[in-house]
């Protein structure tokens, strides 16, 4: 076998905020599995604390990891699979997709339509934000508020235009709050000031509070003031990745509102797996464009610049995908 097909290149974090490349063995796919050769994979906000370093992380990590929003094409089928053949484009819900190749059983990959060709699809934070959406429940006529216009937020914020609601984005970044208008915001407001947020709010809902808000940041503030923004019977979506460590909450706030809280989170791979598929039929219809949103692009040997971005979140920053 040749060396170029019996090894990869792959990124391999060795200890916090150092990452090298380096040449591995070539997975192979067990039964049941496939080898996708990647075309990229998308930076996760989730990805922070490994390249930044915790107690729990012992490194170096595998190589690969913890790339985890891969697509490419599958260029080799294990016994067993059904529905899969060499050269089909597919998104595929794996963890270490920062290399050249990964492998992920068939029921994690999604098939990509042919409208999608030569498009990016990171597939797996697609599938969050619209499995994060399904858990909403919002329907037309609805008033949303969004806490956070990230990449996350900018979705939903198009998902619920689309399903009817008037959406108020909320964000502390001004180009965040462009592409909040730009997916569909009716109004946005600067997180820069808490009463002010709160007595604005207010006055766009008659002093009634929204009937549902999705706190996309993943911090104490955003999710405070997410609470006090749910009106009466509303409902607390919390999408946020809580990552940093405990929160505390107003639970006299939350019991005397009668607020449904939902967290957003999803564990279990066919979840995931639904979601992406309605993602890849929600970019292939037109309903979502995602493209804007991809701001920033690094090939996989710049994977430190990349991870850096995420953290730092530079002007105009929405996120940042691997090219392979």
């Amino acid at each position: 076998m040749h060396e170029r097909a019996a090894r990869m290149s792959a990124a391999v974090f060795a200890a916090p905020l150092q990452a090298r490349i380096e040449r591995v063995a070539l997975p192979e796919p067990a039964t049941g599995c496939v080898r996708v050769r990647l075309e990229g994979c998308g930076v996760c906000g989730s990805n922070l604390p490994p390249w930044e370093g915790r107690p729990w992380f012992k490194y170096p990590l595998a190589p690969g990891e913890p790339g985890h929003e891969g697509w490419g094409r599958v260029d080799a089928v294990g016994a067993g699979v059904p529905n899969l053949r060499v050269g089909y484009r597919v998104a595929l819900l794996s963890y270490r997709a920062y290399a050249e190749y990964d492998v992920a059983h068939h029921e994690s990959v999604v098939r990509l339509l042919t409208q999608l060709d030569d498009k990016p699809f990171p597939g797996e934070a697609l599938g969050c934000a619209m499995n994060v959406f399904r858990r909403c429940g919002i329907a037309s006529g609805q008033t949303v508020a969004i806490v956070g216009v990230g990449f996350l937020g900018a979705v939903l914020t198009r998902l619920a235009a689309n399903a009817g609601a008037r959406v108020i984005g909320i964000s502390r970044r001004p180009f965040a709050l462009e592409i909040a208008e730009q997916f569909g915001a009716d109004r946005t407001i600067p997180m820069n000031d808490h009463p002010q947020i709160i007595d604005q709010v207010k006055k766009l809902t008659d002093g009634a509070g929204c009937d549902c808000v999705i706190e996309a940041v993943g911090a104490q503030w955003p999710l405070d003031l997410a609470a006090e923004l749910t009106r009466e019977r509303g409902r607390l979506v919390i999408a946020g990745y809580h990552q940093d460590g405990p929160r505390q909450v107003n639970m006299q706030l939350w019991n005397w509102r009668g607020l449904d809280v939902i967290n957003a989170h999803e564990r279990d791979p066919k979840i995931y797996v639904e979601g992406m598929q309605a993602a890849v039929d929600a970019v292939a219809s037109g309903r979502l464009d995602p493209t804007p949103l991809y701001t920033h692009r690094f090939s996989l040997d710049r994977i430190s610049d990349a991870l850096n971005a995420m953290k730092e979140r530079p002007k105009n920053f929405m996120k940042a995908l691997v090219s392979i």
